[in-house]
């Protein structure tokens, strides 16, 4: 066991690390001012190459998974993901990620492009990276039919797991850009809301582990049109 590992070990510092955009296993999916969004595949029995992360990011993990993730320099270990799990990790890191299961590992990484820029300005202005709302930084609500609960508020994003059953609705009274990760598919009812509000409601199919971004300076108020559960993550900007 200890000549695998150290063959391992080998074989990790020997490969070159390559940009996430040149990750066979990372597809850009979506790109504005604020994220860049990739939808990742890693097959059973399958291994990404090493590769960096210039940039803080979110996953969300679609789909239950075992994953060795091995980031350089230190040992690899074992990471035991639920289905719409959604961690936030610093940047730089490179690593590679060994899918030794039967099942895919299937991910929704978003880089969190904004935040970082923001965060530079703030060092040397008088502002915040933050909303001053954002200061309960987790907890959930019942809705009248599902549950919010705020994952984190950090990096200038704050992550909220939402679960909806047919005709139950959620208002993100925060009013800014966000993105929604579907975990599962969905299909959602978009409606602004506010004073002098002119866009018309919208309704939206999102497929599992698909991310539709959501701009305009409004609160809006999502309904699960469909009728089976509809769970998914939302990422909100200040």
């Amino acid at each position: 066991m200890k000549g695998i590992l150290l063959v391992a070990v080998f074989l990790f510092a020997a490969q070159t690390e390559v940009e996430i955009t040149n990750e066979p296993h990372h597809h850009l999916s979506l790109e504005n001012e604020y994220v860049r969004v990739f939808d990742v595949e890693v097959p059973p029995h399958t291994d990404t190459l090493m590769h960096i992360h210039h940039h803080d990011y979110v996953f969300v993990t679609i789909g239950a998974s075992d994953v060795i993730n091995e980031e350089k320099g230190k040992p690899p270990v074992t990471l035991h993901l639920q289905d719409g799990e959604t961690r936030l990790l610093s940047a730089p890191l490179t690593h590679i990620a060994h899918n030794q299961t039967d099942r895919p590992f299937i991910n929704s990484t978003i880089e969190l492009l904004y935040p970082t820029r923001v965060a530079k300005e703030c060092a040397t202005k008088n502002c915040v990276v933050k909303p001053a709302n954002w200061d309960d930084t987790r907890g959930v609500s019942v809705l009248p039919a599902g549950t919010k609960q705020i994952l984190f508020a950090n990096q200038g994003v704050r992550a909220s797991e939402i679960e909806l059953q047919p005709s139950g609705s959620v208002t993100l009274t925060h009013a800014g850009p966000c993105l929604l990760v579907a975990v599962g598919d969905v299909d959602l009812r978009s409606e602004a809301k506010g004073d002098r509000v002119a866009a018309p409601p919208a309704s939206d199919h999102v497929g599992s582990g698909k991310s539709k971004w959501l701009s305009g300076y409004h609160a809006r108020m999502l309904t699960n049109s469909s009728q089976h559960l509809a769970k998914f993550v939302v990422l909100e900007f200040p």
